[in-house]
């Protein structure tokens, strides 16, 4: 393979329009291989396409690919993992829907949009939301303690995000189906 400066050279270079090497009587087209039948390996590690299973997996060690979790997550909150100092939920925010104006007075907050698009608004006052962005897939969030806040789902899909909060926000095994669900037990915690 030439060398190519500046240029990302990935491993199969039917991907990228590289001059290909020459191997006797092979073929000059490689197949495309079928990546539904294979496993994805990386660094040593054999990955799948399946779908993760979506519980509090409490305070022990715990891997997941947190991307397909969150997009797989169809329910208002759910707790993905509770520790003593840090909480993982999954949340998915219908079109035209939010999260609700909240302020948590000694927590703070970390939210990753995973997919769609929304509006976030913070501010020190309930009634001044100074700060205003529009947020897409991959933008994080991070929310100081003491802060009132909302991200609204401006979208015609969910709103799909993941949230940390440290320290725990919610009981361990959380899940609200709906935003209605979750006002409820939040009234009454």
């Amino acid at each position: 393979m030439y060398f190519v400066p500046y240029a990302y050279q990935y491993p199969y270079s039917y991907y990228v329009p590289s001059p290909m090497p020459s191997y006797g009587r092979q073929s000059v087209y490689w197949t495309y291989p079928n990546v539904t039948d294979q496993a994805i390996v990386r660094n040593g590690q054999q990955f799948s396409n399946q779908r993760v299973v979506i519980t509090d997996y409490g305070a022990k060690p715990y891997v997941v690919n947190i991307d397909e979790a969150t997009k797989q997550n169809n329910t208002f909150r759910t707790a993905l993992w509770t520790g003593t100092h840090l909480q993982v939920t999954l949340m998915s925010i219908n079109a035209g829907e939010d999260i609700g104006l909240e302020m948590h007075p000694n927590v703070d907050q970390f939210l990753r949009i995973e997919q769609g698009q929304g509006l976030v608004r913070m501010g020190k006052r309930k009634n001044n939301l100074s700060f205003e962005r529009n947020v897409y897939d991959d933008f994080a969030i991070l929310i100081p303690a003491g802060t009132w806040h909302n991200v609204i789902n401006t979208g015609n899909s969910p709103l799909k995000l993941y949230s940390i909060y440290a320290p725990p926000n919610h009981p361990f095994g959380t899940v609200h189906a709906t935003k209605a669900e979750a006002m409820a037990a939040e009234e009454s915690h």
